[in-house]
């Protein structure tokens, strides 16, 4: 009793400043008012990254359950008030998010190779992609009357092989197929997730010839490559390879180092067709439609020719996307060129945020899959970025006409396409470390000049050489694009050669990525000042990322291929013969742009024939490593001494009974399970994979074909 008079009063000023804090938010969501709707597409693309993040059924199950509450308790809390209802939805869009996702994984399951096989079969083709920087042809069959193979396979052939297979004919062919192969280390790309999504269940390589049967379009190419046939006997080599790629989208003819280079300039957004693309298309279409339609006095006056320029813009839009193979960037880009449009012709502002928003949405809605690959991360955050930029007062000041001179007209919009640049470069940068472990820091500068050069003249001059064409006088427009398409080629290499021209860093741990990408959303998309409130999270990330080490040791899930961390930087591999593929995974899992080098000629380093041994780690934390890379059969009992007296065993093959490490054994059937591996040595020593204990993913646990070599003549063609 004598304790309650003091209880009183605190229980009352805590729910005083309960009351003030909760009135203080709502006064804020009260000024924020026109930007919450942007938070519902990010709510539903929350959950769908909850579901790729979490491993097990249960999770998701709990996490469904935890975000029901949540919504329950928005409704019957505060639903009168914006807090409330924000919870209520916000939880709402989350676990929609997450069933979205699982049902559409669950809706395409299609089973999975389960080992690798070699076995002939017909087929019928459902497309074809030519890469002739390879020389080879990219398949995508239908195994016919097998049900032992997947419904979807990815086969590639050389070019010399092909013939003219186009889709819908018959092939009889043998092959070497395997699964979909998962990231080979920690933090790589894991096609097994994508080719899940595409119902493709196994890929492989076309062994001998192949038998042809015409199918009901006799055999015709479709007019995508026709037209990529077309210009490439136009303009030749990586030039036409790119020329191709504005309009068809074709990348195959584009050389490996040319593409590179465009890559690390920051201009590899050129080569995918996207915003830049599909806006200069429809832009281009309605200006030449608004000058036609406006020599009619009647369309004129009676204000029908912005309609009529505005539907043609659509129907190029559309058919340009059509032409394009109407993939997920390119289909992207149309919806948010039609809201636009949409916009436009309202009279409302053209491009806003709510826009992007409603784009954002109908993308996720339609293919929820897409929100985990780097496409829809880069182009939405570049477009969210622009347009966030372009919305704040102090952007819209300096870009206000005035009465001024010519050169500081022109001279404040080169301004603001370098600034509009420099912000697009830091919104970019950690997605693209995230995914491909290396930026571009130089992307803004050659995008001032390559983004014009793409614009107003490349494509206008494709444009009007494929129109001419048809008349037979289009060759002096294919060169004027031929000698754009060399100088662009050029100023990527002179961009990419430049010293710190790319920044290179290793795995990007989820969370710091999670807050990086959170905190540049609250940021970007709330006006007010406690956007700055964002910083924080953001700055978090950032640090995570700046201050993650690089693993001590590499190695790829078929534990062939090991890279070292050697002495005074750079790394070292224990097969030096190992292909371009290899290396590049490597150095970017590793976070490096220099060349590897050979662990068997380090001076610490012991080798023969069948064993790699070596100390690795910074004083205090050494490790004694012993790494197989011999071929011939070793007895246990020859084998125990030496990795008796090792800490870390790594064998691609199985280890006899008698081989254990003293810390840490690695072998064909741990690596079965685990996949390839970072280990780091420093401070805590750690092992990150890339199977996660209990994954229970749909692509990590698929319904399994044996893949049986049946008595199928590579001849036999289903009619």
């Amino acid at each position: 009793m004598a304790t309650r008079p003091l209880q009183t009063p605190i229980c009352a000023r805590a729910a005083s400043r309960l009351r003030r804090v909760s009135e203080r938010i709502e006064a804020w969501l009260d000024a924020e008012r026109e930007r919450i709707g942007l938070w519902l597409p990010v709510a539903l693309g929350a959950g769908i990254a909850f579901w790729f993040a979490l491993p097990t059924v249960m999770q998701w199950i709990g996490l469904l359950f935890l975000l029901a509450a949540g919504t329950l308790a928005g409704v019957l809390a505060g639903w009168q008030r914006r807090l409330g209802r924000i919870a209520a939805i916000g939880c709402a869009a989350m676990a929609a998010g997450i069933l979205l996702i699982w049902i559409r994984a669950l809706w395409l399951a299609a089973p999975v190779l389960a080992q690798p096989a070699v076995t002939a079969f017909s087929a019928q083709i459902e497309a074809v992609e030519p890469l002739p920087a390879r020389g080879q042809t990219r398949l995508i069959a239908r195994p016919l009357r097998r049900s032992d193979l997947p419904p979807r396979v990815r086969l590639t052939m050389r070019d010399g092989d092909s013939g003219d297979i186009a889709p819908g004919d018959f092939v009889g062919l043998r092959a070497r197929l395997m699964p979909p192969p998962t990231a080979s280390l920690p933090g790589g790309y894991d096609f097994a997730q994508r080719a899940w999504f595409d119902r493709i269940g196994a890929v492989g390589t076309v062994l001998g010839d192949v038998a042809r049967r015409p199918g009901a379009k006799g055999g015709s190419q479709p007019l995508r490559a026709r037209l990529s046939a077309h210009i490439h006997g136009q303009v030749a080599g990586s030039p036409g390879g790119i020329a191709a790629a504005l309009v068809t989208g074709d990348r195959g003819a584009i050389s490996p180092e040319d593409d590179e280079a465009m890559r690390r300039a920051g201009l590899a957004h050129l080569l995918s067709i996207s915003g830049l693309h599909v806006t200069a298309v429809i832009g281009f279409a309605m200006l030449v439609a608004m000058r036609l339609f406006a020599l009619s006095r009647r369309l004129a006056l009676e204000g029908y020719v912005l309609p009529i320029a505005a539907a043609a813009g659509a129907l190029a839009g559309a058919g340009y996307t059509w032409l394009a193979g109407a993939e997920v960037p390119t289909l992207r880009s149309l919806i948010a060129a039609l809201l636009v449009l949409v916009a436009f012709l309202m009279g409302r502002e053209a491009l806003t945020l709510r826009l992007v928003a409603a784009g954002a949405l109908i993308v996720l809605l339609w293919r929820p899959e897409s929100l985990a690959g780097p496409s829809f991360q880069l182009s939405f955050a570049a477009v969210t970025a622009i347009v966030a930029l372009h919305e704040s007062p102090t952007m819209r000041r300096f870009l206000a006409r005035r009465d001024e001179g010519l050169p500081r007209r022109w001279g404040r919009g080169l301004a603001g396409l370098l600034i509009t640049g420099l912000v697009v470069e830091v919104a970019l940068a950690p997605i693209a470390l995230f995914h491909f472990h290396k930026a571009g820091l130089y992307g803004a500068l050659a995008n001032v000049v390559a983004i014009p050069l793409t614009t107003f003249v490349i494509m206008p001059m494709e444009a009007a050489g494929l129109l001419f064409d048809s008349i037979g006088i289009g060759a002096p427009f294919w060169w004027v694009a031929d000698h754009a398409l060399r100088l662009l080629i050029a100023l990527a290499h002179a961009v990419a050669g430049t010293p710190g021209a790319v920044a290179t860093l290793p795995i990007f741990p989820r969370w710091g990525f999670a807050l990086t990408v959170g905190g540049g959303l609250w940021i970007l998309l709330w006006r007010t000042r406690w956007r700055r409130a964002g910083a924080v999270p953001l700055a978090i990330g950032i640090a995570a990322l700046l201050a993650q080490p690089r693993p001590d040791l590499l190695i790829t899930g078929d534990g062939r291929n090991i890279a070292a961390a050697a002495p005074g930087g750079g790394y070292a591999l224990l097969r030096d013969r190992a292909g371009d593929f290899v290396r590049d995974t490597m150095r970017e899992a590793a976070g490096i742009d220099t060349p590897l080098g050979a662990l068997a000629d380090l001076d610490h380093v012991e080798c023969n024939v069948d064993f790699c041994r070596w100390r690795q780690g910074v004083d205090g934390a050494q490790r004694v490593i012993l790494a197989s890379r011999g071929r011939d059969r070793i007895e246990g009992a020859d084998m125990a001494a030496a990795c008796d007296a090792a800490d870390v065993v790594i064998s691609d093959r199985w280890l006899p009974r008698e081989c254990v490490g003293r810390w840490l054994t690695i072998g064909r059937d741990s690596l079965a399970e685990s996949g390839g591996l970072a280990i780091y040595l420093a401070g805590r020593p750690r092992v990150v994979a890339v199977r996660r204990a209990g994954d229970e993913h749909p692509w990590r646990q698929p319904d399994q074909l044996s893949g049986n070599d049946e008595a199928v003549p590579t001849s036999a063609l289903a009619p």
